[in-house]
């Protein structure tokens, strides 16, 4: 009876210890699952999103060692790291899309802006690229050699007369390309026009950068951004090497979610090719892609395009017209400097495209100076009178009823047309231009003010 006594107390007592120990990790689970964040998924990370902070660091220190590889390995090596610490960065970083959306303004797809990525530093690119341009000799020589020669040296000696906010850049820059999408999209714009040379080619002073072109998709798809290409006057450009690099463009970038397509009259979504110097090629040659009958055409085909010519002169408008283009854009941000960048002169214009089925696309810009480069062309300056000039040129377009409104240019620091933000800079040689009295944002707003603007008298037009 004893020994029977003590098995019983001991199985209580055993039982006892169980039932506790079973509602101790019961609790133990609940207080877990209490602070589990409700966005965490099933395999997530415990707490991760708990700790955005530690997140931000690694991301940065991955970023640091890995620009440090860059540096040392070889062009192609760097490109392919700079790829993976981009898209590895931005879904690292990426906050949530109906935050993002809180935030900036709603993009406004009639709205594109003319952006370089040509730039280059000692951290990313091992030399400076752009930054140091050379100064462009006249082609007078009595004239030239009243001015100085040789090219700037950064990082405190840059090729603008305004100095960017963000220094003497990389393009390459993962935290650049960001900082440039979000500075667009909080513009209202929406539709970024990439300066675009084919693959191994460049501008005079520049490095090839159709490697980038990737990164520059993805970021811009997180800011729910579209890019289109603006393609340059690269050597034997022709009908022939331009059908080469259509095709080219819309088989490796065409899948992209960020890739523009326009929607045209008919219905149809058409990739948009601005094509720059086209008036340096004839008619004829045109004509043979961009015309149906033509031996190269490109139309009725996987890779046919909207195809806009840039007008100088007056008498381009006929030859845009022949050669079989879309329509017409003015790029220059210098009212006065050609027929095409000429306020007055949009309303005729404009006429003449609708009477022949072609867009037109008046570019505005906030200025014009290039007397960094060009130390010869203070005729050409364009006072930016603290935003009243970017104003008059929104305010010239918006009368013309435009269906697209194009802007020179968010970033060609060179020609002083850039809207990036710009900060005051004096160094012992140079005393740089700002923006003051207004914020480095000011043309950001005033760009985002407009779009709105157009946005309103579009819905009028449209009645």
């Amino acid at each position: 009876i004893l020994n029977y006594d003590i098995m019983a107390r001991f199985r209580r007592r055993t039982c006892i210890i169980l039932l506790l120990f079973i509602l101790f990790i019961c609790s133990i689970m609940m207080a877990l699952k209490t602070l589990r964040p409700d966005r965490a998924g099933f395999g997530d990370p415990f707490g991760l999103g708990l700790l955005p902070e530690l997140q931000q660091r690694t991301v940065l220190l991955d970023n640091k060692q890995n620009s440090l590889n860059r540096i040392q390995g070889d062009t192609a090596t760097r490109v392919s790291n700079l790829h993976g610490i981009a898209v590895n960065t931005m879904k690292a970083s990426m906050p949530p899309v109906n935050k993002l959306e809180e935030e900036l303004s709603s993009p406004n797809y009639n709205f594109h802006i003319f952006y370089y990525s040509w730039f280059g530093n000692p951290q990313f690119d091992g030399k400076y690229i752009h930054w140091n341009h050379p100064l462009l000799p006249h082609w007078d020589p009595k004239i030239a050699n009243n001015y100085p020669k040789g090219r700037h040296n950064p990082p405190e000696d840059i090729g603008s007369n305004f100095y960017p906010e963000l220094g003497s850049y990389s393009s390459k820059d993962p935290s650049v390309i960001e900082a440039h999408m979000k500075q667009m999209r909080s513009a209202s714009t929406g539709v970024i026009v990439l300066s675009w040379y084919p693959p191994g080619m460049a501008d005079e002073n520049g490095e090839p950068t159709d490697d980038l072109v990737p990164v520059i998709l993805d970021y811009a798809h997180k800011y729910n951004l579209k890019v289109t290409f603006h393609i340059e006057p690269y050597k034997d450009r022709d009908d022939r090497s331009m059908y080469h690099n259509v095709k080219y463009i819309i088989d490796k970038y065409g899948g992209h979610p960020a890739f523009y397509r326009h929607k045209t009259s008919t219905g149809r979504f058409l990739p948009m090719f601005y094509v720059y110097d086209s008036y340096v090629t004839i008619p004829e040659i045109w004509a043979n892609l961009l015309t149906v009958s033509g031996s190269q055409t490109i139309r009725n085909t996987p890779y046919d395009a909207l195809f806009i010519a840039l007008l100088v002169e007056e008498r381009h408008k006929h030859d845009i017209h022949r050669g079989g283009f879309d329509g017409m854009y003015t790029y220059f941000a210098t009212n006065g400097f050609s027929y095409g960048s000429s306020h007055h002169n949009w309303a005729s214009l404009k006429a003449f495209c609708d009477s022949n089925n072609l867009m037109f696309i008046p570019s505005v810009g906030p200025g014009y100076i290039d007397t960094s480069i060009r130390p010869w062309n203070n005729h050409n300056t364009r006072n930016r009178v603290n935003g009243k000039y970017y104003e008059t040129a929104f305010s010239a377009a918006l009368l013309v009823r435009p269906e697209i409104i194009s802007i020179t240019s968010f970033n060609e620091w060179h020609e002083g047309t850039q809207i990036e933000k710009a900060v005051p800079k004096r160094t012992g040689q140079v005393v740089y231009l700002d923006y003051k009295p207004h914020k480095p944002n000011v043309y950001l707003e005033l760009t985002q003010k407009w779009s709105e603007k157009y946005r309103k008298e579009q819905e009028q037009w449209l009645m």
